[in-house]
């Protein structure tokens, strides 16, 4: 019982002092906003037939369809094509600023407004990938996905260095931001439209009130420990979202493992072979053929593809081993975007496989994409650095971002 009392501190202090898996939650914010990014332009000539008016599923049979399951979608407030336009610029605007990582939790909520409009408006259209980024679209609001690789993090180290140096720094944008979609959230709710679906109108507005008491709380609380208790229960919730991810790509991998199992194809070691020779998945035909001209190959990639999928989950408890295959399933689904022609479905599920990736294996790869952009700024370009606090040399601790006493909170990302 004393040893358990320790370890049971630790972990609750570690669950609620922080929140963890900073840049596996910028990679999934990064991967799955340009995986809907690239799709939406991609399909952009194609839109009008695969969500809009001239598509084969009609605005009335989707709102009967919606009428029965209380699906939500902003689509279907309207059947004009003026309305439509709107709704899919503003889905491709939400992507890229997500993807950007300007305003990470307001964000986040446009951007799951965006996925759940278009996919829930043509339910049909869709695949395994587009199920992985219409759930990751949801569990993305609870994580705090901005606190590296984005433009909050930028903003926050500068609102520090500000007040490092006795400035007070003011958010004019947050606020008029949250006013004028509080607004759009009120209309929308006493037009009752809001009124199938009880969750997504209550995460609305539960974000939006959240996204009150925070500034509340930063603006005229005398003391840090309001601040703090918003910051614990906000850590909880984005660890607790982090789990539901990490546990939603086991359960996507040991199912689709133990259904393989099941099948003769998948058996006898020749299920690889059927799907490179489908017209419908062959944007290579030669590639295709190459790959599948050697029966001992295919049976290989068979059975290591059940092997890896069932076993995946088990080796969490084992960093090596779970860097093997998570690099074995990387590249599955690297080659099956290439040969198959699905480059979203490969790009969504290596984006969730990006939880498991090894902070120090993701911090070398952002410090090589910092080199990277640094040889492409122009040589003579002088970036100012930021003043060091008074008492504390050059090029020491960097400075917290937790506002002083009664001063403006910083970003909440």
């Amino acid at each position: 019982m004393n040893r358990f009392s320790p370890a049971l501190s630790r972990a609750t202090a570690r669950v609620t002092d922080s929140a963890l898996g900073p840049h596996q939650t910028a990679v999934i914010r990064i991967g799955f906003s340009l995986t809907w990014l690239l799709f939406l332009l991609r399909e952009f000539p194609h839109r009008q037939e695969l969500y809009g008016p001239d598509g084969p599923w009609s605005w009335d049979l989707a709102d009967q369809l919606v009428a029965t399951n209380g699906a939500f979608t902003p689509l279907l407030w309207s059947d004009g094509r003026v309305w439509f336009e709107a709704v899919y610029a503003l889905a491709v605007l939400w992507s890229l600023l997500l993807l950007l990582g300007w305003r990470t939790r307001t964000m986040s909520v446009l951007f799951m407004m965006g996925v759940l409009a278009l996919q829930n408006r043509s339910v049909f259209m869709g695949d395994g990938g587009d199920n992985v980024l219409h759930l990751m679209s949801i569990y993305l609001v609870f994580t705090r996905c901005g606190q590296v690789w984005s433009l909050d993090a930028r903003r926050a180290r500068r609102a520090a260095g500000a007040r490092a140096r006795g400035e007070r720094p003011r958010d004019r944008v947050g606020p008029l931001l949250w006013g004028v979609l509080g607004l759009l959230l009120l209309l929308a709710t006493l037009a009752g439209r809001t009124d199938g679906d009880r969750f997504i109108p209550l995460l609305l507005w539960t974000v939006w009130l959240a996204q009150a008491l925070w500034w509340l709380v930063g603006r005229g609380a005398r003391t840090g420990q309001p601040r703090i208790l918003l910051d614990v229960v906000t850590n909880i919730v984005h660890n607790g979202a982090l789990l539901v991810i990490m546990a939603e790509a086991c359960l996507i991998y040991a199912t689709a493992g133990w259904y393989k199992v099941q099948g003769s194809r998948w058996q006898d070691g020749t299920a690889v072979y059927y799907p490179l020779h489908l017209e419908y998945f062959s944007p290579w035909p030669t590639l295709a053929d190459l790959l599948s001209a050697s029966g001992t190959m295919v049976m290989l990639v068979t059975y290591a593809t059940v092997a890896v999928q069932v076993a995946f989950p088990f080796t969490l408890f084992n960093r090596r081993v779970k860097n093997v295959l998570l690099a074995f399933m990387i590249l599955e689904h690297a080659v099956i975007a290439v040969v198959l022609g699905l480059p979203f479905f490969s790009l969504a599920m290596i984006a969730a496989d990006a939880v498991f990736l090894p902070t120090s294996f993701l911090r070398r790869l952002g410090n090589l994409a910092a080199r990277a952009c640094g040889r492409l700024r122009p040589r003579g370009t002088w970036i100012p650095r930021p003043r060091p606090p008074a008492g504390r040399p050059a090029g020491g601790d960097p400075v917290e971002a937790a506002p002083a006493p009664g001063g403006v909170p910083g970003p909440r990302t």
